[in-house]
């Protein structure tokens, strides 16, 4: 049946009642307060999101965009918020950075900036092939930018923890390569890539390298700090040229809120955007987006100078600790088990005997909304404010088959909540 386009509103509805109407229509929407949408909300606590609701609202109307004319309180929380990210990092001296709307958008000005310097060194005319060498579980927005700006997308292959096999991607690189990429963690199985392999093969062969950090790059040091075994990814090696990191998924700040760091600030140069052909003058920004909402810059601000070092640190703890439950609790179910060994707090599970695609189609039914992988049969889950054991339990009766009797939601639930594996 064709969509029948909407009229445009006749105006003058008052606030309650458009209000009415907009609960209304999230009616059906999935819980996100009650942590069933992990791949597109990531919370902390109330008070987290009630900072970052309130600074927000603070500078609702600024535009970023005039940070520099008009809002000066603007730039100088953006300031802020990018050397926290460059100290967070280990970021040299000289080492600059950009405060942007999304991962997407930050790995786009990551490859506009590698792709720049790869001409300047190597003499290369706009219109030659350049391609971006990367293990296939890396992003798609690579592709994306891939995409926009012509280039040729090379993928490697995964070692047995579906990390980046290294040895896979050596064959790839030629003289057109401008781009290596690892993850920290890749989405689809949560684990970090060999970053060491990765900047010692940048460093022989004179390639940018590229950290795509997106998913846990502002809660990975953290971890670390708590005490777990969480690979390094950071500007510590090398070979590392720059690195993604957005503030709204394990940053809990607001949307829309990434970073991009590099690690000479003449790259950051290279990413600009520069006009003067137009009446006005000149016109440059360090992002795709021209206007941007002041209110993001304000609301990361207020998150990372509320939660800071120990609220940090608590989160960390918190999340390793459900991220232990889980695994607990899905191996307990029958027919299921955990793919690889989480670094962080992305978990993907599947079945050698179930479809999983079915149960996720189950879990979705009961308001649980996974990430699938279609290339080798699994789902995937970024924990953050989900209830374990009730999880668990929906997740153990959507695993459930005729004729055969699985563990029962008793067993999951009693998985979920056992003491986490030392």
């Amino acid at each position: 049946m064709a969509h029948q386009r909407s009229a445009f509103p006749a105006g003058g509805r008052n606030w309650e009642d458009l209000q009415a109407e907009m609960r209304s229509r999230a009616e059906g929407d999935l819980d996100w307060q009650g942590g069933r949408t992990p791949l597109f909300v990531f919370l902390n606590d109330q008070k987290t999101k009630d900072v970052g609701k309130a600074a927000f609202n603070e500078f609702f109307h600024e535009n970023a965009l005039g940070r520099k004319r008009a809002f000066f309180s603007i730039d100088k929380m953006e300031r802020d918020i990018l050397d926290y990210g460059l100290s967070l990092f280990n970021a040299p001296d000289g080492a600059e950075g950009a405060f942007s709307s999304g991962g997407s958008e930050s790995i786009f000005m990551a490859m506009k900036a590698a792709r720049d310097a790869h001409r300047a060194k190597h003499g290369r005319k706009p219109g030659t092939a350049l391609n971006i060498v990367m293990p296939r579980t890396a992003h798609p927005a690579f592709d994306k930018a891939a995409d926009a700006m012509d280039l040729e997308i090379r993928r490697g292959e995964l070692c047995d923890d579906y990390r980046a096999d290294v040895a896979t991607l050596r064959p790839l690189i030629d003289e057109n390569t401008m781009a290596l990429v690892g993850s920290a963690p890749c989405f689809p199985h949560g684990v970090i890539d060999p970053i060491d392999e990765l900047s010692t093969l940048a460093g022989e062969t004179d390639i940018w390298l590229h950290v795509d950090a997106c998913v846990g790059g502002w809660i990975a040091p953290f971890f670390t700090r708590i005490g777990r075994d969480t690979p390094d990814f950071d500007f510590r090696f090398s070979g590392v040229r720059s690195i993604s990191a957005d503030l709204h998924k394990f940053g809990f700040c607001p949307k829309p809120a990434s970073t991009l760091f590099y690690r000479q600030a003449e790259d950051l140069d290279r990413a600009l955007f520069r006009a003067d052909k137009w009446p006005n003058g000149a016109f440059a920004t360090a992002t795709l987006a021209g206007t941007r909402p002041g209110g993001a810059v304000a609301g990361a601000w207020a998150v990372l100078n509320y939660l800071g070092t120990a609220g940090y640190e608590d989160a960390a703890r918190r999340l390793a600790e459900m991220t232990d439950k889980y695994v607990v609790g899905i191996n307990a179910i029958d027919g299921l088990h955990t793919w690889a060994k989480p670094d962080i707090s992305i978990i993907n599970y599947g079945s050698d005997e179930l479809d999983i695609f079915a149960v996720a189609e189950r879990m979705h039914a009961m308001g649980w909304l996974h990430g699938v992988i279609l290339r080798g049969g699994a789902c995937s889950l970024a924990v953050s404010g989900c209830l374990c054991a009730t999880w668990c339990t929906a997740c153990c009766c959507a695993s459930r088959r005729p004729g055969r009797s699985p563990a029962s939601p008793q067993a999951a639930r009693a998985g979920a909540c056992a003491s986490p594996p030392p």
